[in-house]
């Protein structure tokens, strides 16, 4: 897995893997994990496309500069690998803060992307408080603090009973992650609003809403869809990690998208 530097001297941990020629497909993570989140779709994507996966800073085997972090900072990472690997132009698939960079990304740098999947997002947080409180809860006990809330976000409690090894992994994820880290990504979701920027997104677009989300419930993605031109949307039977929990639905929403004439 390469280290590609960002251009502020933060390293960022790559994986490249799949298909050699082809399409190329860039997903983005949570808040709170690491490329391994991707797994339940790794063996389908990479038969279609090649694969780019990266940890962003602050989290996993990247760097963790001082905050404060925000979007833009974000998405000009994701272009400082794209420009490290020579791809010109990779479909997206961002999931939560994934789909929030890419926003920017599509607003931003429309040329460098052909299709974007904005999946469990939002654009706009009308009030901080509860990113306040979050921040505040892990400055004082870590992030072993708000694990089981954000785990309880995460997945349903009927995935969680019927899925305990997997709910296991995600939380030793969450857990694993960088403190300072991820308080600089809380901080920049405090402050979030890019309800100007999803009219400027061009490119063909599919949102992806959880059914169960409490994070980012279908109504946000659902205002997303409302404002970016021609976008389409897909609910899945699933909470906020959508992609781990209704594994195949997820594949086949982005595959059957991603492929389209």
């Amino acid at each position: 897995m390469p280290m590609i530097d960002a251009g502020d001297g933060c390293l960022l941990n790559v994986s490249v893997e799949g298909r050699n020629s082809g399409p190329t497909l860039m997903l983005s993570n949570s808040l709170g994990c690491t490329m391994g989140m991707w797994e339940p779709q790794m063996a389908a994507f990479t038969n279609q496309f090649r694969v780019v996966r990266y940890d962003r800073r602050g989290h996993g085997k990247s760097g963790v500069p001082p905050a404060p972090y925000s979007m833009e900072r974000f998405g000009r990472d994701v272009l400082a690998i794209l420009d490290e690997l020579n791809i010109a132009k990779t479909h997206w698939c961002g999931l939560s803060m994934g789909g929030m960079v890419g926003q920017w990304l599509g607003a931003n740098a429309p040329e460098r992307f052909d299709r974007i999947i904005l999946s469990n997002t939002a654009c706009y947080y009308p009030d901080p408080t509860n990113w306040l409180n979050r921040i505040k809860a892990v400055q004082e006990g870590g992030i072993a603090a708000v694990a089981d809330a954000v785990i309880a976000g995460w997945l349903t409690a009927d995935f969680r009973a019927s899925a305990p090894d997997i709910t296991a992994q995600m939380k030793a994820m969450l857990t694993a992650s960088p403190v300072q880290g991820y308080l600089a990504c809380c901080e920049a979701l405090s402050t979030l609003d890019q309800r100007a920027l999803l009219p400027k997104i061009k490119n063909p677009t599919l949102v992806i809403a959880g059914r169960h989300d409490p994070a980012t419930p279908v109504a946000a993605g659902e205002f997303i869809r409302s404002q970016v031109p021609g976008a389409g949307m897909t609910i899945l039977d699933a909470a906020h990690i959508s992609n781990v929990e209704q594994p195949q639905a997820f594949t086949d929403a982005v595959i059957g998208f991603l492929t389209q004439r």
